[in-house]
């Protein structure tokens, strides 16, 4: 007798579900909404228990189980889950957002259609100084009567660059052309379809402090918005072992056993011989490793060796 399969009904959840296509403004005119889903916390534990069968019978809860994937970073069944947004974002912020290539995307198209006359602008007390110690972030913002001109002359560059693409579009031009002066603020839209896995690698990046304060808002709002109420249980594990932990290489993990076990002396000795330290008696310059490792001594509650000796 044939075996009939059994029924299987479509995960849901309810608190996305609620939030379907609901456009969550980002940015002056930006915004991120999501179109479709497929897959949920649930998801998860299933397409781990078919690919490890017994050998996940240790683990009694699906939460144990979805933070203990995540913990050990075994990443295929969160690619099970996926999702659709549809974003309006500026240009420039989506270069950065494109470079993310595991996803599945349909941008609008200035050959076929009108560029959409829509520009980002900056408020007068939002433009960022250039970051002295890192050259690709900023560092600081111009004072209130540098803003207020910089944001005039902004409204005039786009204001005029938007006129002359349009005086081209009507004398007949090709648009593919006409659109090639238009700035890089000009807000675009686009379809964008990503597995779980590969979401959080996008979220772990742009929502860091370090990344650009642009895109930083649409992750930021993806991930506190959307993904939270999507795959709540996931989310936590993400926060947790991703976002809020922090890794220690080989070198750092011997410099802090030295300070635990010999003290700030100890530790010293360990960081110059990794070439964390310049030789005994030369000046201390910058070293990107060794700014990362005082970071995580801060973090844990430990006094920075090399400044207390």
């Amino acid at each position: 007798m044939e075996q009939q399969a059994e029924k299987l009904l479509r995960p849901v959840v309810p608190a996305l579900d609620d939030i379907l296509g609901h456009p969550f403004r980002v940015l002056d005119d930006g915004f991120v909404r999501v179109v479709d889903y497929m897959g949920s916390d649930e998801s998860i534990v299933q397409a781990a228990r078919v690919s490890y069968g017994k050998g996940t019978k240790k683990v009694s809860e699906d939460r144990g189980l979805i933070r203990y994937l995540l913990r050990h970073k075994h990443t295929t069944p969160f690619e099970m889950c996926e999702i659709k947004f549809h974003v309006r974002v500026p240009m420039d912020c989506w270069r950065q957002w494109i470079r993310h290539r595991t996803a599945n995307v349909n941008e609008y198209s200035t050959r076929y259609s009108l560029a959409i006359d829509a520009m980002q602008r900056t408020a007068e007390g939002e433009w960022r100084r250039q970051s002295k110690d890192n050259k690709q972030g900023s560092e600081g913002f111009f004072d209130a009567a540098d803003g207020s001109r910089l944001s005039a002359q902004e409204r005039e560059l786009q204001e005029h660059a938007r006129s002359v693409y349009e005086a081209r579009v009507n004398a007949g031009m090709a648009r593919e052309q006409a659109r090639k002066d238009l700035p890089l603020s000009t807000y675009t839209e686009a379809y964008w379809k990503v597995d779980l896995h590969n979401l959080f690698h996008f979220l772990w990046l742009r929502m860091d402090p370090h990344a650009q304060y642009e895109i930083r808002m649409y992750a930021s709002t993806i991930g506190e918005r959307i993904v939270a109420a999507w795959v709540p249980t996931a989310w936590q594990a993400f926060l947790d072992y991703t976002v809020n932990a922090s890794a220690l290489s080989a070198i750092e993990t011997s410099v802090i056993k030295a300070l635990n076990t010999g003290g700030p002396a100890a530790a010293v000795d360990a960081a110059r011989s990794f070439g964390l330290l310049p030789p005994e008696g030369q000046e201390l310059k910058g070293n990107r490793e060794r700014s990362d490792l005082e970071s995580k001594l801060t973090a844990l509650g430990f006094a920075i060796p090399w400044k207390s000796v």
